[in-house]
């Protein structure tokens, strides 16, 4: 056999036991896990975050808008604040005020003020 095919198989086989001590350690860690009820409380937490969904108050505070502002103030505050986190590097900010514009532009396209876009 030439060198190639040893080291070729020496891969192979020790990828397939690592792959075998992995998906038996993922095994483990969940029987442990659900005798710990760490499962549970992992699965309640993760339902909880993805129903929360930014309300219209919220979003408003973080725009620092009332009910009253036109979508055209809304725009720009909203350009203002997007290009100051753009620049400070601060992604979660800059996500929070676009998930802001999102949330209210159905608000407002259901009252026919100013002209959100599609």
């Amino acid at each position: 056999m030439t060198a190639s095919k040893i080291l070729a198989n020496l891969i192979i086989m020790g990828s397939g036991i690592l792959a075998r001590a992995v998906v038996q350690a993922y095994r483990q860690a969940l029987t442990n896990a659900s005798k710990s009820g760490v499962a549970q409380e992992t699965l309640q937490n993760a339902a909880r975050r993805a129903s929360k969904v930014m309300t219209e108050q919220e979003a408003r505070q973080i725009l620092g808008v009332s009910e009253e502002t036109a979508w055209e103030e809304i725009v720009k505050k909203y350009d203002v604040l997007f290009e100051k986190n753009a620049k400070n590097g601060s992604f979660y900010l800059q996500s929070k005020v676009h998930r802001a514009k999102e949330c209210l532009e159905p608000v407002y396209r259901g009252k026919g003020d100013g002209t959100p876009p599609s």
